[in-house]
């Protein structure tokens, strides 16, 4: 197995390569405006780090989210692109499994990323590999009752503190985590159990919206 795995659904561009045992090579740059600028020069270098081309690759992995609208859609797109011309398959898995997995906790926590617009996407865990809620987009003030008491991994905890009092890390995401993460599930023979389609996970609409009074020119 050589698998890559791609997220680009937090501020941090990650790539990562595992052989089913270990982390080949990795790399993360955390730059919130330059998602498709900098993912393809870092896979270039996680590859060349490996010793590998990307022709060798056999699984791809990207985090489908959630997390805003276009940076979430580089990784997916790169991610299906790659697996189009390779013709290897690309499965999909929650950004916040990753971070939950990286975090290594054996207790209940929560898992926050920012969601923009005073916001933060959350999911609740038993462990690092157990989510129990699906995804959630909501107001940090809201969450303080429902997550009281519980570590929240992530940016969203660390943004807003007088919410989350007991945040931590790690802040964004990790594609070796993520890579990880897919590798074993693929060992315990989930070829398609426990993954996602590669589709984005938006949550709530994208902020550029066609204005309510457009009216369409069509020629005569």
């Amino acid at each position: 197995m050589l698998l890559l795995a791609v997220d680009t659904a937090t501020p941090a561009v990650t790539v990562a390569l595992h052989d089913g045992d270990s982390v080949l090579a990795a790399e993360s740059a955390v730059d919130a405006r330059r998602h498709g600028e900098l993912l393809l020069p870092a896979v270039d270098r996680v590859l060349a780090g490996a010793g590998v081309r990307l022709d060798a690759v056999t699984d791809l992995v990207v985090g489908v989210g959630p997390g805003p609208y276009t940076g979430l859609r580089v990784g997916l797109v790169t991610a299906l692109s790659f697996g189009s011309a390779l013709g290897v398959p690309v499965r999909g898995l929650c950004t916040l499994d990753g971070l939950a997995y990286a975090a290594g906790l054996d207790e209940p926590f929560a898992v926050a990323t920012d969601a923009r617009r005073k916001e933060v996407y959350w999911a609740r865990y038993a462990d690092s590999r157990t989510r129990l809620t699906e995804p959630a987009v909501d107001r940090p003030a809201d969450l303080a009752g429902t997550l009281a008491g519980l570590p929240v991994v992530g940016a969203g905890g660390l943004l807003y503190p007088d919410a989350f009092p007991d945040a931590r890390g790690p802040e964004y995401q990790s594609a070796a985590a993520l890579a990880a993460l897919a590798a074993e599930k693929l060992a315990a023979g989930g070829a398609v159990e426990g993954f996602l389609p590669p589709l984005p996970l938006y949550l709530r609409r994208p902020d550029a919206q066609v204005p309510k009074n457009y009216k369409v020119v069509t020629p005569k």
